[in-house]
């Protein structure tokens, strides 16, 4: 014979009231990832020999130094079926209080080690790579990437994220 409660309600609605009495509910819970990556343009639109800025930043939502990153960044799905559209990472650099630094690893991997040294908790770090659009790319068609990441924290946590991607570049014609 079933509760009048259970009647009532349901037996999903009292398996949850059971479980929020003592503490096995899930909550609902607005905590950031761990780390954060977002990306932006300088500009939207480019000539081919034109280049553009693009900006990486890191952020530490936690309460631990990001002590190492390893980041990917590759061509989209769209960018790699145009082949006529041309383009290069020609240069890196990492904002620091000081200015700008160079930095190393402009390739298709392995950008983690661009951020610098440790990320303290609440900061963020930047890097910007500027892609060279080669004179004699196509024109008409868009430049994307997307990146995964691994974080590694001074707690010995880690944190993965990813596709997050870049917005899109139009080369257009003169």
């Amino acid at each position: 014979m079933r509760s009048p409660l259970m009647r009532r309600f349901g037996p999903a609605t009292v398996l949850g009231l059971v479980l929020a009495v003592f503490g096995f509910a899930p909550g609902a819970s607005a905590d950031p990832a761990p780390a954060a990556l977002t990306f932006s343009t300088d500009t939207a639109t480019t000539t081919p020999g034109g280049t553009v800025q693009l900006s990486m930043t890191l952020t530490n939502n936690r309460t631990y130094d990001v002590w190492f990153v390893y980041q990917t960044i590759d061509p989209t799905w769209l960018t790699t079926q145009r082949p006529d559209l041309k383009y290069s990472f020609t240069g890196c650099s990492l904002a620091t209080a000081a200015g700008s630094t160079p930095c190393s690893g402009t390739g298709p991997a392995d950008l983690g080690g661009n951020y610098g040294a440790t990320i303290p908790p609440g900061q963020s770090r930047t890097v910007t790579l500027t892609l060279q659009i080669a004179a004699d790319s196509g024109c008409n068609g868009n430049i994307g990437f997307y990146s995964y990441y691994y974080a590694e924290f001074s707690d010995s946590t880690n944190t993965s994220g990813g596709p997050v991607y870049t917005p899109d570049v139009r080369v257009a014609c003169a």
